[in-house]
């Protein structure tokens, strides 16, 4: 088989590997860490002589010493712990010449300001070379940091807020505002305060600030609040949050919903994915009710966290900084309050089978006009977003089911040490990452997407068929998993 020779710097040095053609991707890495002497977990990023990143793989075009790539190193040990490096230490130019990792090292050094913001204007102008070209498959991709039930500290809070406020005055580029509207964005590559200047520019591209004459100052403060008031916990967080709230974005651009419903319900679908888990424990209803937490008592054992959300969600609202509702009429502030909750309520899942089997009902005869039919949609779209997951690509999808196992486990561990019942889908002793998606995707997932596309057929391409290959993907896993089980058995 033919042999491969490929030259490349790192550290300033002039090194070189021999391949075959024909071998993985993964040997060609382990080939390229042996000859730099890297860990198996080391990350490694190649450029070209142009400085574009490149994927390394057999497919690795030839060179020679004048057209040598150049390789990034990043040492990490993500078998044995999380990484994770707090806001203000962390050095995001750094960290964006190295796209296959999303938490580093503590590097002990202070990130100026403007660093940041110029980093930024990079990522803004190069986005189009990352998720797109799918630089990240068969990669693992570490999570951020969780603390169990607290916010963000005040001092990264502060740091968020000071990167946020001069990261948006930059012009976010076409290319990223359309990226923005896929179901293929990979909210990873993204840190928080860069996130929150995304959600400015949906708000503004959906023209929201100028039709409810939304000053920027009294939005950023809102979107800010918001960010403050997601807990760090594995799962239920702020990067969901935005997750949701992007998906939600997407799918009214997809379906073109701004020609078909009113400018006021677009900003309650996206406002109400903004704000569909603020303040979530990390424990769901099931635990509040079981353990008599006071959220259970105050809402008397109905929908006890979404209830919650809304609250704090008109909490934020209430305040005269925060206030994005403010130039709003009393009928037009009724309307949005009055959607909200009915959005944000739709998102207990016990009420699942419920709300589908209605919209279910309306599709023979659906009209955009009818206000129940308007009503059930708009409740479909945020329950779409929010459990959306598997409509991304994989890369992206996966770590976020790694994010929610492990929420998962810690309620059935806290279940567990109080005597509480136990729920079966969440118990470690019990639930496999392939079984725990199997019947998800196919009694959950499929039911609600199918329903969906039968009112918007150009979504089966952007949600559908990703939900029907991840189905085929954890039912491969879950099978090789059983015949490894009947293996094992004497």
């Amino acid at each position: 088989m033919t042999l491969k020779v490929i030259y490349f710097m790192v550290n300033g040095r002039l090194e070189h590997a021999e391949f075959r053609t024909d071998c993985s991707s993964t040997d060609v890495k382990d080939l390229l860490r042996a000859s730099v002497e890297a860990g198996p977990h080391d990350i490694l990023t190649m450029y070209d002589a142009e400085g574009n990143v490149v994927n390394i793989s057999p497919s690795l075009t030839a060179n020679d010493v004048n057209t040598c790539y150049r390789l990034e190193v990043v040492a990490s040990d993500l078998q044995n712990r999380a990484l994770s490096v707090p806001t203000e230490l962390r050095n995001m130019d750094y960290r964006l010449e190295n796209l296959e990792t999303k938490v580093l090292e503590d590097t002990g050094k202070t990130t100026d300001l403007k660093s940041q913001v110029e980093s930024f204007k990079r990522k803004l102008e190069n986005v189009e070379h990352r998720s797109w070209i799918g630089l990240f498959k068969g990669q693992e991709r570490p999570q951020r940091r969780a603390s169990q039930g607290h916010r963000p500290v005040q001092d990264e809070q502060a740091q968020v807020r000071r990167t946020f406020r001069h990261m948006s005055s930059l012009h976010v580029n076409d290319k990223v505002r359309e990226y923005l509207k896929t179901p293929l964005f990979d909210n990873w590559q993204w840190e928080e305060a860069e996130m929150l200047v995304l959600l400015q520019v949906m708000y503004t591209d959906l023209d929201f600030v100028t039709a409810f004459h939304i000053e920027v100052d009294v939005l950023q403060n809102f979107l800010f609040e918001v960010y403050r008031h997601y807990n760090n916990i594995p799962f239920h967080n702020f990067q969901h949050c935005f997750c949701v709230t992007q998906m939600m974005y997407g799918l009214i651009w997809l379906t073109d919903l701004r020609s078909k419903l009113e400018r006021i319900d677009l900003f309650v679908m996206l406002t109400s994915a903004l704000c569909h888990d603020l303040d979530h424990p990390g424990y769901n209803n099931v635990y509040q009710i079981n353990a008599r937490t006071d959220l259970a008592l105050r809402y008397n054992d109905i929908s006890p966290l979404e209830n919650h959300h809304c609250a704090v969600a008109f909490a934020i609202l209430a305040k005269p900084e925060c206030n994005i509702l403010k130039s709003l009429t009393g009928n037009q502030y009724k309307h949005i309050r009055a959607g909200m909750i009915k959005c944000i309520l739709a998102t207990d899942m016990a009420r699942h089978n419920e709300i589908l089997n209605k919209f279910k009902a309306t599709l023979p005869v659906f009209d955009f006009k009818t206000e129940g039919h308007k009503e059930m949609l708009m409740k479909i779209m945020v329950k779409v977003s929010d459990i959306s997951n598997e409509a991304r690509p994989m890369a992206v999808a996966e770590p976020w089911l790694d994010c929610l196992l492990q929420e998962f486990f810690n309620q059935s561990d806290s279940e567990k040490l109080k005597g509480l019942p136990v729920t079966p889908f969440m118990d470690r002793d019990k639930v496999s990452k392939p079984s725990s998606q199997t019947g998800f995707i196919r009694f959950v997932l499929l039911p609600l997407f199918t329903e969906l596309t039968k009112l918007f057929p150009c979504l089966e391409q952007h949600i559908l068929e990703p939900v029907r290959k991840a189905l085929d993907y954890y039912s491969d896993l879950e099978k090789e998993a059983q015949a490894e089980a009947g293996c094992a058995k004497p």
